[in-house]
């Protein structure tokens, strides 16, 4: 039986031939398998790739002359990005690759990152590029797995620097794809987002409970790239059944915190039919990067340093009503049941009344707009306990009984 898995290769063959060769080589010296694809525009590699830039173009719906006539190199290389994430995906689709890596500049890094979202999580992707890690990345655009290395010293040509870097990756992405164990489809998924167990502690009372039930419990950091992780794998209908009960991630992005999981967060599980339980966990809370200065909007309020990475400030009452109306409008687009909880007696451990983010009349507004807005469909359930506390998991559980007894958690995948 052949295990030699197949890498993808991606890159623009015509500026950096000698570089995607040299990855190639590599690959193929440690005994796996490649499948070269070029998105170039204007020039053509030295020798022909698996996959053409006239490949690519086409599966763009265009042809490289369209590319070329499209304006500038930012609308050309958009067109050659449509092409080459359909075709990432199909290969992949089509049991052809096990794995991707793709190699750039800004260009080719802008391009690369669109091919690694098409690929679901679990498949191997590595990005080298010279901007790695760089702030000029927003978070939405990375998946939730992808891995970066520096192409330091790459930007033109070999030399024994950025080998270094390439080789590294080459090794990295092939021994990736002979390693990895993806996520299998057998018990039914619980996907639960949460924050560490200083903050949220109810996954500790819900994770054996869930498991007894027969439930593979996945907990998700809702610290922006956890909870983009938790949507992308929502969006492919992975969970029987969403506790997403951790939502700062929504609060940062109401106020342009970069601690967010993008847009699109709180709509995915609904969008493809997964029942929902919903709980303002953690929601009076502003993230910031532990590098930032407080902002001097916030210099009067609660104030958390949770370590050297994060610190907490926290939202103003008119700040969480805002929330919970946006919270109540995504989730109104829901196709399947969604259980709202509002614990009354404060949404996390620090919020507590001898913490430092104790603000009655915060948790008082929050409430109020909570009974305001959340309507039928949405179910309402008011807790009177902490969110922390074993009264709530005691409900969520209780909730979850009733949906398996009435056939809305299918417990057979």
């Amino acid at each position: 039986m052949n295990d030699t898995k197949t890498i993808l290769v991606i890159g623009t063959y015509d500026t950096k031939n000698a570089e995607l060769s040299f990855v190639c080589e590599r690959i193929r010296a440690l005994g796996g398998a490649v499948i070269s694809m070029d998105v170039s525009v204007l020039g053509d590699p030295t020798k022909p790739t698996d996959i053409s830039k006239h490949d690519v173009a086409a599966a763009a719906g265009r042809t490289i002359q369209d590319t070329i006539n499209a304006g500038d190199e930012n609308h050309a290389m958009q067109i050659m990005a449509v092409g080459a994430a359909r075709l990432t995906a199909g290969l992949y689709a089509e049991g052809r690759i096990n794995g991707m890596i793709g190699l750039g500049g800004t260009m080719g890094t802008d391009l690369v990152l669109d091919c690694c979202q098409s690929l679901p999580l679990g498949v191997p992707k590595y990005v080298v590029s010279t901007v790695s890690f760089s702030p000029l990345i927003p978070a939405e655009r990375l998946s939730p797995d992808v891995q970066m290395i520096l192409w330091a010293g790459g930007l033109y040509g070999l030399n024994s620097i950025c080998k270094s870097s390439l080789s590294q990756a080459a090794g990295a992405v092939l021994g990736a794809a002979r390693a990895v164990i993806p996520p299998a489809r057998g018990r039914p998924v619980v996907g639960m987002t949460s924050l560490g167990s200083s903050c949220l502690s109810y996954m500790k009372l819900l994770r054996a409970p869930l498991e007894e039930r027969g439930f593979e419990v996945a907990v998700f950091h809702a610290t922006g790239m956890g909870g983009m992780a938790f949507e992308a794998l929502a969006r492919q209908g992975y969970f029987a059944v969403a506790l997403d009960l951790a939502l700062p991630e929504l609060g940062n992005l109401m106020v342009g915190s970069v601690v967010n999981a993008g847009a699109d967060r709180l709509r995915n599980a609904g969008a493809v039919g997964i029942p929902q339980i919903v709980s303002p966990g953690c929601a009076d809370l502003i993230d910031f990067a532990g590098w930032q200065e407080i902002p001097a909007t916030y210099a009067d309020r609660p104030f958390h340093a949770h370590n050297r990475l994060i610190k907490s400030s926290a939202l103003s009452p008119d700040e969480r009503r805002a929330l919970i109306r946006d919270v109540a409008d995504r989730l109104a687009a829901a196709k399947a049941p969604v259980a709202f909880l509002m614990p009354l007696e404060g949404v996390e451990e620090w919020d507590r009344e001898d913490g430092p983010a104790h603000d009655p009349a915060g948790l008082a507004a929050m409430i109020d707009e909570v009974r305001r807005v959340i309507k039928a469909p949405i179910g309402l359930t008011e807790v009177a306990c902490h969110i922390n506390d074993a009264a709530f998991s005691d409900k969520v559980l209780e909730i979850i009984d009733g949906w398996i007894a009435d056939g809305t958690i299918q417990m057979e995948r």
